[in-house]
């Protein structure tokens, strides 16, 4: 498909960052640093210190962040983990596969979790909550981590999409116990392939993430018990480490597309638009994604598709419908109904303004309103 606006647009982020880039590869392979080494260390140091946090263990992705909490935390069979199912698979899977039972709750109206709901599902089992900040916008953490408090159980943070965010001038990712970040290359940070990181203010759980990654060992020689591979590539740190440096300014480009999308498409009465900017003084969102709802997804997906609008459905089937996992029996009403309205416009700071302007124009055309 020869696309007019990419939903990510790699080739030209190739393009722009191309000479920057190239050096440091080069430099990274030619001196031999492939593993452990000096730039993996200097990106966690920035990233903890970006995101206002004390620790940042790098891994290979994020699922294997969340996997090595759940293993640092031994969650096994007995315990309940919850979640919401307006999520990857991957924000559960690690706790489910240790033996744990999921349960969700449901999400509110700008498609995060609802916190009240939250205080209905925990029980004297529940040993994790596991709030996800999607799109870049920061889930209500006082009111979760008070829910927590209540019985005792521990908050980890699945901040993928919101590296940046902040609520009640609090970063994301800086509430709970931990928090996990994807660095896959659609995200905000993207590496060129999987890349993560767990964040966390308690040094006894950093460093014990830090020989989990790593077979268990302290050193070279010394194994302190059963580990993982789990470590973070060096060539992927360096190239995280120089774009790290890039992101504030991605992120303002990130808000300024929004503030023209919002400008666009505000007055479309059969278009829900995400909360604007500008428009929520308790939060900073980051806009991961530019997510919109219809009762006429479909049929705008294919109209965008024809005018060369690549878009991205995240995502139709939640997980308590997937018929492989066995959790039907879950009634989520408000995340069934986004599943089938939702899908998310192009958003990269690689965007020039006239593609905004052009996918706008063709979702107006598609209301009537062109």
């Amino acid at each position: 498909m020869d696309w007019r606006v990419r939903f990510v647009d790699y080739p030209e982020q190739w393009r722009r960052q191309r000479e920057e880039l190239l050096p440091i590869i080069e430099g990274t392979i030619a001196r031999g640093d492939l593993m452990l080494r000096q730039e993996l260390r200097d990106f966690e140091a920035h990233l903890a210190r970006f995101n206002s946090s004390a620790r940042a263990v790098g891994v290979s992705n994020c699922t294997d962040g969340l996997r090595l909490l759940a293993h640092a935390l031994d969650v096994g069979p007995g315990d309940e983990v919850v979640t919401v199912a307006h999520t990857f698979i991957a924000t559960i899977s690690p706790f489910v596969l240790r033996g744990a039972t999921p349960v969700f709750a449901d999400i509110g109206p700008d498609h995060l979790m609802d916190t009240r709901e939250l205080a209905e599902r925990v029980t004297e089992r529940t040993k994790v909550i596991i709030p996800v900040h999607l799109n870049g916008r920061t889930v209500d953490m006082a009111e979760v981590t008070k829910v927590a408090d209540q019985v005792g159980a521990v908050v980890l943070e699945d901040a993928a999409q919101a590296l940046g965010a902040t609520v009640d001038g609090q970063t994301a990712g800086t509430f709970g116990l931990a928090s996990t970040y994807s660095f896959y290359p659609a995200k905000l940070l993207g590496a060129l392939g999987d890349a993560g990181a767990v964040l966390t203010d308690d040094d006894d759980l950093a460093d014990r993430l830090l020989r989990l990654r790593d077979h268990g060992r302290v050193g070279k020689a010394e194994i302190d018990g059963w580990g993982y591979n789990c470590r973070l590539d060096n060539l992927q740190a360096a190239i995280l480490d120089w774009r790290l440096a890039q992101l504030p300014r991605w992120i303002e480009r990130r808000r300024e597309l929004a503030r023209r999308y919002d400008e666009r498409l505000h007055d479309l009465p059969d278009l829900r638009i995400p909360v604007g900017p500008d428009s929520d003084s308790r939060r900073r969102d980051v806009f991961q994604n530019y997510p919109v709802t219809t009762d006429a997804r479909d049929r705008l997906v294919e109209h965008l598709t024809n005018d060369g609008i690549e878009v991205l459905i995240s995502w139709p089937v939640p997980l308590h419908k997937q018929r492989g996992l066995d959790l039907e029996h879950w009634s989520l009403p408000r995340t069934e109904e986004l599943c089938r309205q939702v899908l998310s416009l192009p958003m990269h700071p690689e965007l020039e303004d006239w593609q905004i302007d052009h996918v706008a124009d063709s979702v107006r055309r598609f209301f009537g309103a062109g």
